[in-house]
This record gives structure tokens, C-alpha cells and sequence, in this order.
């Protein structure tokens, strides 16, 4: 009986922590791992055009499950593609095991062809980082790895030269049981007390939630209700605390709208829920703080604060719930409330205003098309840019929806590929690809990945010609828009001509009909939708000056795009409020 390789060893352990897809290009180095994932069932190889894609895709799918997703590069140029995409996945948090194949070990050091260093390239974006270099190393190394990705929540990088990759396993090789699973954290006694009494001094209270709460809906809600506390949110807390949400304020940021600026700022107690929302711009310099966050190093790096509260959200609030004093004043609540649909109702006339006969289409109304034609259970995918912008506004979160970006690495080009990952995970479920013209062609190669496959990924093509979100940095900082914009072709003829369904929109009136039939499509499907690319105008109001990189000084709408559902969502709110 022939004796195991590492290769061999390296992918059985892979299968065994739960993963199912390797996504990557074959080649020299990575050969003996891509042939031993052939003869493993259980586990695919998943052949991509770039392995940047690979890694986005990886991440996509982790941040979608919350377990461990896999990636992987040949030797120098080929794992040296993953770093894009894995800089998002670690960011995002998100449990990515990345391969970067190695030269031959005897080699290392000499300059050799396509001699790159994995183990120093990757340092910054992983949570661990290591060569093997003798089979004698398996599989504690991987084994490791695995467990810093999965416990820390991010990436964790293997460089493997493809001779080792070769070689036998030694014959006392180990292999301990995989912990696959992160527990919750609970803050200490201390701390829960500390925070009791915070809560308990403060007359309003506010809620600003990041993507921490995700999994806690429940948990916040009846703390609001029991501290009648306002409850904002960045952008990654909108699509798990928006919905199902009567105290819901809006966003904040640069994308923001609605009243969470001023509910923030006219609090005397603060309260940042699982976010390390980076525009300390936005929060306030004058009220206390506090924030809970699951990562201790998050605590106080934005921010000011009068205590940081090493947990999880859910676990925390489900102690300090039941001990803090119910308050009895709603006037805080009412006031922000009815400042949120004001705010609202100014600017909802922008997406509905003689949109069927506006040419080139608003994007604010594909977006909102979108949002109405998509299924309950859709899975989001939306490009860095103005597809933010419109993700932000229009898609309307109710629990089952799901939204996946670059919020945090910013990154171009990142919807198509986290589609990718986010279809393979699930054929049945509907994904759609919100892309910008700009994000769609840096990696457009993959979309050859959705024919090979057949994979159902919906792609929405807000084609304006130009990088809207740089032109817009350009504007405030009072320069004219210099090398933004693109000449495009006709994308639908492009996606035809290589066997996808697709269509071409122009006005308005095609829009809803060329959605609806691209959803319903079996097979993958892009809708080419010309859009205005002068959907940018900062209103007058706002002042360059105001402007400190993404940052405003004021919460004010920075874009006059219109809010989508988000308007009737806030009545619905405000019929809510007791009348005396």
C-alpha cells in the first residue's frame, strides 16, 4: 500500500476542517496538491482565471457560512495574485486558509525562477504565516494554521514548495482534532457592572451597530426597547440590525442618511455594538462612550472612550439587559425618530422624479428595480464605488438577504468574484453581482468562470463609462475630473457572444422587464444597464472643505441619490411613536 504524501495529507486535513472548494489556477509548484484533490472526494477544485479571484471568492464564501473557506496559488507570480483578495477576506474577518505554493526548497534563497517569499509577502494580511519545509513539519503547521483562522477570524497562508508537497508523510506523523468552531466571549463581572451603571446615569442613549451584531437582532432590540434608545448603523451592520427595527435612525458616514449623525451626537451615552467604523469624523468628541466588540484590540482605536468591553454583543447585552433600569422617556427616541423621516422624505424625490423618461437612467432607480424584483433570500454582491452608494440606499435587508462587499479593504473589482463563491455555496440560491463598468472589466476574465461552470450568478452592469466614486473624490477636493472615464463596449454582446443570456438597457421602461427575466434565467445572466454618470451632484449645502478624504464633518446626505424603501420604513417608525 503506497504511503501518503503531504499533498495528499494537506488536502484530507483541509476536508476534515470543513471545507469543500479550492479555489485557485493550476501549475507547476501546486501540481501534487491539485492531483490529490482529484483522487479526494468530498472536496472540488475550482478553476479560476485569476487567482485573485480565487482569494475574493474564498472569502465571500467564509463570510457567508462562518467557516473556513480555501485558496490557492502556484509559485511567485501565481500566489502573489491571492494578496488582493486576501487583504479583503482578512479584514472582512473572514476564516480564509490560502496555499501559496512554493519554488524547490533547495532553491530557496538563489534568486531561482519566479523566487518570491510567502512567508514575508503575507505577513501583513494573515494572522499566520509559515513555511514548510520538511514533511516533518506536517501537520502541526496546517493544523495551526487552520485554528488561527478559525479562532482569530481571518487568514492564514501555508507556503508549501511542490518537491515537499511530494513527499511521504513520515511514518509517526499526528494529527490532533481540528477545532472548528469560535466560542462566545462574555465580558467579566467587572465590566457588566461598570456598564449597569453607565447605562443606568444616562438620560439618552444611542446605538450605533456594526457588522459585530450580526447573528444579536434580538438581543439589541430589546435593549432598545428597554433604554428606548435610537439604533444607527455603518454600513456592515445595516443588513443584520435594519430590519424589524422601530428604532431604527439610519446610517452614518459617507454614505449615510437619515438622523443617525445627529442621534450620535445629541446622546450623553454612546454605544459602538460590534463596529470599528473607521470615520472617527463622524463620532462625537463630547459624549461618553462605550463600545463592546469581540477583537480587544478594536476597543479605543476610533475613538475616545469611558470603557471598552471586551465580548460579543449578543452574550453582553443578554447580561446587561435584564439589570439596567427600564427607561420610561420616549422623548429622545420620538425626536430622532421624526428627524429620520425628515431627513428622508427631502430626499426620496431623487430616484422617482420623471424616472421613466430620464435618459441615461438614474442608477438610483436600477438599484431600486433591483431591490423590488430580487428574492427574499438574494445574496448581494456590490463593487467598491458608486455600487456602494446604491447598495447602501435601495437594497432593503429583512433578515434573510445578504450583503457582501469590500466595506473594508475597498477594493475594485470584488462583486464578480465573491459572487462566484457566494453561487458555488449554494446553486439554488439567487446571488447578483451589483457591478460598476470599472470593477467588472479589472477582472472580467471570470466571467468566463460562470459559463464554465454554469453557474446562476446574476451580473448588473451599472455601466456610466467612468469611475463615478473617483470623480466624486476629485470634485470636492475642487479638481476637475481628470482620467475617470472609460470607453466601453456593448457588454450584453460581449456576455452573448460566450453563451450567456444577456440583455442591453437603455430607457427606463426596459429596465423592470430585463431584470425580471435576467432573475429568472437558469443558467448565469447579465443585464448591461447605461446609466447617467452625472448621478453624483453634491448638493449645494455640502462644501469641499466640509471634506477630509471619506470623512464629513457633518452627517448630511453627501450624494442627492434618493433613499429607496428606507423612507416608508421610517413612517412605518413613526406611526409607531405613542401619542400623548
Amino acid at each position: 500500500m503506497a504511503k501518503q504524501t503531504v499533498a495528499q495529507q494537506f488536502v484530507e486535513i483541509l476536508l476534515r476542517s470543513g471545507v469543500r472548494r479550492l479555489y485557485g489556477v493550476v501549475g507547476d509548484s501546486l501540481n501534487p496538491v491539485v492531483d490529490a484533490v482529484r483522487r479526494t472526494k468530498g472536496i472540488d477544485w475550482v478553476q479560476v482565471r485569476h487567482e485573485e479571484t480565487a482569494a475574493f471568492a474564498a472569502g465571500a464564501e467564509a463570510q457567508l457560512t462562518g467557516t473556513l473557506a480555501a485558496c490557492a496559488g502556484s509559485c511567485g507570480p501565481g500566489n502573489l495574485h491571492l494578496i488582493n483578495g486576501l487583504f479583503d477576506a482578512h479584514r472582512s474577518m473572514a476564516p480564509v486558509l490560502a496555499l501559496a505554493s512554493h519554488i524547490p526548497s533547495a532553491e530557496i534563497g538563489t534568486s531561482y525562477f519566479q523566487e518570491t517569499h510567502p512567508e514575508r509577502l503575507f505577513l501583513e494580511c494573515s494572522h499566520y504565516c509559515e513555511l514548510i519545509s520538511n514533511p516533518e513539519q506536517m501537520p502541526r503547521v496546517l493544523q495551526t494554521a487552520i485554528q488561527h483562522a478559525i479562532g482569530r477570524g481571518g487568514v492564514s497562508v501555508v507556503a508549501l514548495p511542490g518537491d515537499i508537497a511530494d513527499q511521504q508523510v513520515p511514518e509517526r506523523a499526528e494529527e490532533h482534532a481540528l477545532v472548528t468552531s469560535r466560542p462566545t466571549v462574555r465580558p467579566s463581572d467587572e465590566q457588566i457592572d461598570q456598564l449597569v451603571e453607565m447605562v443606568d446615569q444616562a438620560r439618552r442613549v444611542t446605538l450605533f451597530c456594526g457588522g459585530g451584531v450580526a447573528g444579536s437582532h434580538r438581543e439589541v432590540m430589546e435593549f432598545a426597547q428597554r433604554v428606548k434608545s435610537p439604533v444607527g448603523h455603518a454600513l456592515r451592520g445595516k443588513e443584520f440590525i435594519q430590519y424589524d427595527n422601530p428604532f431604527d435612525v439610519g446610517m452614518s458616514g459617507l454614505l449615510g442618511y437619515g438622523a443617525a449623525y445627529e442621534a450620535t451626537h445629541e446622546c450623553d451615552l454612546l454605544m459602538l455594538l460590534g463596529t470599528d467604523f473607521p470615520y472617527n469624523a463622524f463620532l462625537p468628541d463630547d459624549v461618553r462612550i462605550v463600545q463592546v466588540d469581540v477583537r480587544p484590540e478594536h476597543l479605543g482605536r476610533r475613538s475616545k472612550l469611558d470603557l471598552g468591553v471586551w465580548g460579543d454583543v449578543g452574550e453582553t447585552l443578554r447580561c446587561l439587559t435584564p439589570r439596567v433600569k427600564e427607561k420610561k422617556n420616549r422623548r429622545f427616541l420620538d425626536r430622532m425618530l421624526k428627524k429620520h423621516v425628515d431627513a428622508l422624505e427631502g430626499v426620496v424625490h431623487a430616484y422617482t422624479r420623471k424616472v421613466e423618461k430620464h435618459v441615461p437612467i438614474h442608477p438610483e432607480y436600477v438599484a431600486s428595480v433591483l431591490d423590488e424584483e430580487a428574492a427574499d433570500d438574494a445574496v448581494f454582491t456590490v463593487d467598491t464605488g458608486m455600487c456602494n452608494v446604491w447598495a447602501a440606499r435601495y437594497l432593503t435587508p429583512n433578515g434573510k438577504r445578504r450583503v457582501i462587499g469590500s466595506f473594508r479593504h475597498g477594493s475594485m473589482a470584488n462583486a464578480l468574484p465573491q459572487a462566484i463563491g457566494a453561487q458555488f455555496l449554494d446553486r439554488r440560491r439567487q446571488v447578483v453581482s451589483m457591478s460598476g463598468d470599472g470593477g467588472f472589466t479589472m477582472l472580467m476574465g471570470d466571467f468566463l468562470t460562470l459559463v464554465q461552470y454554469d453557474l446562476p450568478v446574476k451580473v448588473v452592469l451599472f455601466n456610466n463609462s467612468s469611475l463615478g466614486m473617483v470623480e466624486l473624490e476629485m470634485m470636492v477636493g475642487g479638481l476637475p475630473a481628470y482620467g475617470t472615464s472609460y470607453r466601453n463596449p456593448d457588454f450584453a454582446a460581449m456576455a452573448e457572444a460566450v453563451g450567456v443570456r444577456a440583455s442591453r438597457v437603455e430607457k427606463p421602461k426596459d429596465l423592470r422587464h430585463a431584470l425580471r427575466d435576467a432573475l429568472r434565467h437558469k443558467g448565469p445572466a447579465l443585464v448591461d444597464v447605461v446609466t447617467d454618470p452625472n448621478a453624483l451632484s453634491i448638493p449645494p449645502k455640502i462644501k469641499a472643505e466640509m471634506v477630509t478624504g471619506f470623512a464629513l464633518s457633518a452627517g448630511r446626505m453627501v450624494l442627492d441619490g434618493g433613499v429607496g424603501r428606507m423612507a416608508q420604513l421610517a413612517r412605518s417608525n413613526l406611526r409607531n411613536v405613542p401619542r400623548p
